[in-house]
């Protein structure tokens, strides 16, 4: 049984690799399954057994996908030509399948794409809860990646092929070196541990990305089972080294292609792979030290060695530097994906309103509850553009409610927060700065000190105002 297995997976490994190159010809069950002699039945349940799909449900994904990937970089290409190119009959079907796959509209899908590169349609398309700004990305890549136009030569590698499960991609490399140890083929004098993807992550499901990993051998090998040789063409890439955490590496991936479209450059149907310098367990981050390789055409502004950007040793003050100089646009998105947050975290408590973006100097968006528009209250949280700082206000709907309240709180002798000085041209009731000095470059943490500053400011005024 071993043994056939081996060979199954061989077999589907071969057509694999037909369709991923031939999206656009005839790739029918009776077709295939001619390809690698196995009668049309066998071929079904094997390639249904070693998959996880059906071939006609495979083949529509992945041409599916290829649509969209070529969209997102092309959005000008006409909808029908690229449906009929790649076997739709009608740009009704196309539009109905597409939609099933990624719930949104191949036309809307085409216009999100020239604002977002993100993966759309593993859930109902929501452009809030995608929102990343360009010019975010843009900045997180110069920070953190040094960025060649390079020619890497032709490598020959040997691989194992795999649709997900990336956590199996340790082992993975494990069992190529041992493998390639015991039969004496491992290319000693310029190793490389690569990682190739076959699929776009930007609009393939993680679960059925299709990866290899791979190891540089010194000559050609013959199939052994799922142990196979690719070849590595010769060619040009934009090749970004970065020293990234584990759960940086897919946003890496995707400022690189945004680099790549802003800078003017064009993306050619070749092998988007990984190269590894270090392992990761032993660094003491736990970071991969790695390139991230994209193949480009040869095109006219295309300068071999040039290096963009080298910004990996940045010190901590050069950070506060870049973080400074957030532009409007950026600390807007910042803002809007804070509001997504407390969306999603706390939708059965506070109604939030929309952010505010009517002043160059500051935004905000405010929370209400039932008890509290009851008393014409909210809560704000504030960004101080030019201090860059966050804060939390009481706030009322009017002037006049404003004033009612802070003449309440100004004749008590409560004073655990800031009284406003007058409510004259003031949003504030009562507030409190919750973070001086923001950390754009760690969101993560940051959202978290707002949200936990910002619950403990309404805890203690619901308690004041009797709402608890």
């Amino acid at each position: 049984m071993k043994e056939t297995r081996r060979e199954y997976v061989k077999r589907i490994n071969l057509v694999l690799d037909f369709i991923e190159k031939n999206l656009d010809a005839d790739l029918s069950l009776e077709y295939l399954s001619k390809k690698i002699h196995y009668s049309p039945y066998h071929f079904h349940r094997v390639f249904s057994t070693i998959v996880g799909e059906r071939l006609n449900e495979f083949v529509n994904r992945k041409r599916i996908e290829r649509i969209a990937s070529i969209i997102l970089v092309e959005p000008k290409i006409p909808l029908k030509d690229v449906a009929y190119k790649y076997g739709f009959n009608s740009a009704n079907s196309f539009s109905r399948a597409f939609k099933t796959y990624y719930g949104v509209s191949p036309t809307i899908f085409k216009i999100e794409g020239k604002k977002l590169l993100s993966k759309i349609g593993i859930e109902p398309f929501s452009s809030e809860k995608y929102i990343y700004s360009i010019e975010n990305i843009k900045q997180w890549i110069k920070m953190n990646a040094q960025i060649t136009i390079k020619k890497i030569p032709k490598l020959k590698l040997a691989r194992i092929s795999q649709t997900g499960e990336f956590d199996k991609a340790s082992n993975m490399f494990q069992r190529l070196v041992e493998w390639g140890h015991q039969n004496k083929v491992l290319d000693t004098s310029n190793f490389k541990a690569i990682t190739i993807y076959h699929d776009n992550p930007n609009v393939t499901k993680t679960s059925k990305v299709r990866f290899s990993t791979c190891v540089t051998i010194s000559e050609n090998i013959s199939t052994d089972g799922e142990i196979r040789q690719q070849n590595l063409s010769e060619g040009i890439y934009a090749v970004a080294l970065l020293e990234i955490k584990a759960e940086e590496i897919s946003k890496a991936w995707k400022s690189l292609c945004i680099w790549i479209v802003e800078n003017g450059y064009e993306f050619s149907d070749g092998d988007y792979f990984e190269m590894y310098h270090n392992d990761h367990k032993t660094h003491p981050d736990h970071k991969f030290i790695m390139d991230i390789c994209i193949p480009l055409e040869e095109t006219a502004n295309i300068k071999l060695g040039e290096i963009n950007h080298v910004n990996l040793s940045k010190s901590n003050v050069q950070n506060q530097e870049c973080e400074n100089n957030l532009d409007y646009h950026q600390l807007i998105n910042y803002m809007k994906e804070l509001r997504f947050f407390f969306q999603k975290e706390y939708d059965t408590i506070f109604k939030l309103g929309k952010v505010y973006q009517g002043d160059p100097s500051f935004s905000y968006f405010s929370l209400t509850t039932t008890e509290l528009k009851k008393l014409k209250l909210k809560f704000v949280i504030i960004l101080n553009h030019k201090e860059l700082s966050f804060s939390i206000c009481l706030s009322g709907q009017n002037k006049d409610i404003r004033k009612k309240y802070w003449k309440i709180f100004k004749d008590s002798n409560w004073n655990k927060y800031h009284l406003a000085e007058s409510i004259e041209n003031n949003l504030s009731i009562i507030d409190q700065t919750i973070v001086e000095e923001p950390n754009f470059n760690n969101r993560i943490a940051l959202t978290e000190k707002i949200e936990k500053e910002s619950m403990k400011f309404i805890k203690e005024l619901k308690e004041i105002l009797f709402l608890d």
